[in-house]
């Protein structure tokens, strides 16, 4: 890295631009643009997203106050509350989202052999949910949730070799979280984790038709007849390995082939977990193993929360909150990207830290994120989760 860079210039330099240029030539994102393209508006939500700004005269004041220093880090057009605003309105977001999938694969390529992944299967494993953002109804009447309350949905796949979102899918808070299911693309032997929210035997029963596996959680009204148990060693908190068929009138139709019933009580929490699946082979204490990986995605939401900005938005219309949305994503996955590229060891909620109050220091990246100077930052909330501590 150049030492006369500035920090976000060389963060740029992560970024793949000739495949940011195809998104936006496939949407026509520059059309009729003279100034503040959407390399630029990018460039400017990223350092939003990266420095916390509150609002878009927050953001129109950072920059005019370092005017001097954006034009060598690509942004080169004068930055007002309106262009910003009027870009965030008008370039379609799914530009970002595009990209967000370019960054998406570049990602798993690196996390594909992860340390963090201690489980001992071949399989790739996704864990699949949803997150609510909750959103003034008076602001966002488009975002329909409750009677008195608007809110998105941020329905999201997530490879557990390395906590990498691979499908994220927005929608109004409205639609139930199961629908989301009928927009995954299944791959053969791969393995599906979610919760019993997501119990609907006909969408479970066409994972294993694309030659799928799932491992869910089983409603506790569950109507069941067993066909055959498996003798277990009770003393490493496995209760109950059977096979099963439904009883159900609608769920037998539904689901007619047998399915595995595991139950599993947690020897620290001493709390009772019962598991459906359709895979047979695997132990059955791997089985309760690849459902626990499941907290990795709620790390992933509780962090891109806490972290990112996607709880103030800089716009109220549904194109602008998307565009937020996915250039927060994009972040997520550019400083995970850096982490694994420059091999640091230190967590990604440091990396963010450190980023946050040194954009425009002109420092190389690894004196930046040196141990010395992480040891001087400030500990983070115990309430606040980091991933990728590995």
């Amino acid at each position: 890295m150049n030492q006369g860079q500035t920090v976000l210039a060389q963060i740029i330099a992560f970024i793949p631009k000739y495949e940011f240029d195809k998104c936006v030539k496939r949407y026509n994102g520059n059309h009729r643009v003279r100034s503040f393209t959407c390399w630029e508006q990018f460039l400017v939500m990223s350092f939003a997203q990266l420095t916390n700004r509150e609002s878009l005269r927050d953001i129109e004041s950072c920059l005019s106050a370092i005017g001097s220093k954006l034009y060598h880090s690509g942004i080169r057009s004068r930055v007002t509350r309106s262009t910003l605003a009027e870009a965030n309105e008008n370039r379609d977001w799914r530009i970002y989202s595009d990209f967000a999938s370019v960054l998406i694969q570049e990602a798993r390529k690196l996390y594909f052999n992860d340390s963090s992944f201690t489980l001992d299967i071949d399989n790739l494993t996704y864990a699949f949910d949803s997150t609510t953002i909750d959103l003034c109804l008076s602001l966002f009447p488009w975002a329909t949730f409750r009677k008195k309350k608007a809110a998105i949905k941020m329905h999201t796949q997530m490879d557990l070799r390395g906590s990498i979102p691979t499908f994220i899918h927005l929608t109004s808070g409205d639609v139930h979280d199961v629908n989301a299911i009928d927009f995954i693309s299944f791959e053969p032997g791969a393995i599906y984790i979610f919760d019993r929210g997501y119990v609907d035997f006909n969408r479970l029963h066409s994972i294993d038709q694309a030659k799928s596996f799932f491992v869910i959680r089983a409603k506790d009204n569950l109507n069941f007849r067993r066909i055959k148990s498996k003798t277990l060693d009770k003393s490493s908190g496995l209760m109950v390995d059977q096979i099963i068929m439904l009883n159900g009138f609608y769920s037998s139709i539904d689901y007619p082939t047998s399915l595995r019933r595991v139950k599993f009580k947690d020897p620290i929490t001493m709390k009772t977990y019962t598991y459906l699946t359709n895979h047979f082979d695997l132990p059955a204490l791997t089985i309760a193993a690849i459902y626990k990986e499941r907290w990795k995605i709620e790390l992933f939401f509780k962090w891109i929360k806490q972290h990112l900005r996607i709880k103030a938005f800089y716009g109220t219309s549904m194109n602008a909150v998307y565009t937020q949305i996915w250039i927060a994503i994009s972040n997520y996955l550019l400083i995970a990207i850096i982490k694994k590229k420059l091999n640091l060891q230190h967590s990604l909620y440091s990396i963010l830290q450190v980023f946050s109050l040194t954009l425009f220091e002109r420092t190389t990246l690894l004196q930046l994120l040196n141990d010395d100077l992480i040891e001087k930052l400030p500990p983070s909330n115990p309430n606040q989760l980091n991933i990728f501590d590995n």
